[in-house]
């Protein structure tokens, strides 16, 4: 591909972005396993295979499935596999062994299909697929967004009410010059429905803020089921500056940089360059009237002073909803008197609406019967009546999150799956 910075052209989305690829790692994909998937795949709970295609060595076996009121069309086919160990994500925990035999598998089954206008459940209804298609699995790599899956995670998942969260859907690379400059993009956006998303000219010293923003804008679109439209207000810097990102397609924001290190039009002959976005902000109401944008670099100054980034009302549910699906762990955990115990509570604001909750930190003290007792740990800003070191029952229905400190490392309900293995 040839283009100057003039002339830069959006190239056509290739297979892992337009669809959702899944490569389920076996140790043994036999042929009677492959023969009998879609009645494994009839078993699952809500799912009905409404046409199937059976898989040859020509073509891929196919099914139309039916799943929660939305039908989608799924392909499978064995392929060889080899492990790239850049996949193997540092926000999944493997054992040793997971690692060893992943490095030893050779063969994998495929699985792609489409996403729907919810995201989150057609992901969901993948990892279900992949559970029933080989049970005896030794992970996943999910192919579009570049990065390996334990078993244990995979299958606590899929087998959960709970929907995944909107962060399990993609990754946000980070590649570094000599120099410190550093190029943040995501992968998996793009099977959403959404571009992917970029920081351009980010630094060592400050990536990790410039890491949060690009994950909440995406986390942001996914919520919201939609591709980029306008702004979006997402947090609040130190000097209560409002967080209002917007963005551009690469090709018109390249022209935006005249002296680009990482992820200009050289880096973009093989990738990253199909529908991919690079983040922008509107310093003011009147830059964004005037459509006037500043480079995410123009606010380093204040990135490091701890900002605000919103979470989604439906991310808020989310969560509570997984913190009360497992909260049978943090019983558990509390018959080990090494640990300590944090619970999240909802409190009603004062003269606050129904549904108005501040959600401040307990420490656990007992259980007795289905409550339990805790500690309130940091002052509430707008809830009267308790302070700091006072006690009270609550029940699991008033929990919206909880970390379990074990000696070795921090347990959450979206790390739980550590414990199973």
């Amino acid at each position: 591909m040839k283009f100057g910075i003039n002339r830069l052209k959006e190239q056509p989305l290739g297979y892992w972005e337009e669809s959702s690829y899944m490569m389920i790692v076996s140790e043994n994909p036999t042929k009677e396993l492959l023969d009998t998937i879609f009645e494994r795949v009839d078993s699952i709970e809500g799912v009905e295979i409404k046409e199937k295609q059976n898989l040859t060595a020509l073509e891929p076996g196919k099914m139309k499935i039916r799943y929660d009121g939305e039908d989608y069309e799924v392909g499978f086919y064995p392929a060889d596999f080899s492990l790239n160990e850049f996949y193997v994500n540092k926000n999944y925990y493997f054992s040793n062994e997971e690692i060893e035999k992943l490095r030893l598998a050779n063969m994998a089954l495929t699985i792609f299909m489409k996403f729907k206008d919810d995201s989150k459940k057609a992901y969901h209804l993948q990892l279900k697929l992949a559970c029933a298609m080989i049970p005896d699995m030794l992970g996943v790599l999910d192919e579009s967004s570049e990065k390996m899956l334990p078993v244990s995670w995979v299958k606590m998942t899929a087998s959960s009410k709970v929907l995944p969260s909107a962060n399990d859907l993609y990754t946000v690379q980070a590649v570094t010059s000599e120099d410190g400059e550093v190029w943040l993009h995501t992968h998996g956006l793009c099977r959403c429905g959404i571009t992917e998303l970029e920081v351009l000219q980010s630094n060592r010293d400050i990536y990790n803020s410039h890491y949060n923003l690009i994950a909440t804008f995406a986390n942001y679109l996914i919520d919201k089921k939609i591709d980029y439209q306008g702004s979006a207000y997402i947090g609040v810097l130190s000097n209560r500056q409002p967080v209002v990102v917007t963005c551009l397609s690469w090709t018109k924001a390249l022209k935006e940089y005249k002296h680009l290190g990482l992820g200009n039009v050289n880096d973009r002959k093989d990738g990253h360059n199909s529908k991919t976005s690079v983040i922008f902000l509107y310093k003011s109401e009147s830059d964004e009237r005037d459509g006037k944008l500043s480079k995410v670099s123009c606010f380093d100054s204040l990135w490091e002073d701890n900002p605000i980034f919103f979470i989604s009302n439906e991310e808020t549910a989310r969560m509570k909803a997984l913190a009360m699906e497992r909260f049978n762990f943090v019983c558990d955990a509390k018959e080990d008197k090494e640990n300590r115990i944090l619970i999240k509570i909802g409190l009603p604001v004062d003269g606050g609406e129904k549904d108005d909750f501040e959600h401040i930190w307990f420490e656990l003290c007992c259980f007795k019967g289905d409550k339990f007792k805790a500690k309130l740990l940091q002052e509430p800003y707008n809830v009267s009546g308790i302070q700091v070191g006072d006690e009270r029952w609550f029940t699991v229905s008033d929990v919206t999150d909880w970390v379990i400190y074990t000696p070795k490392f921090p347990i959450t309900p979206g790390n739980v799956y550590i414990l199973n293995k």
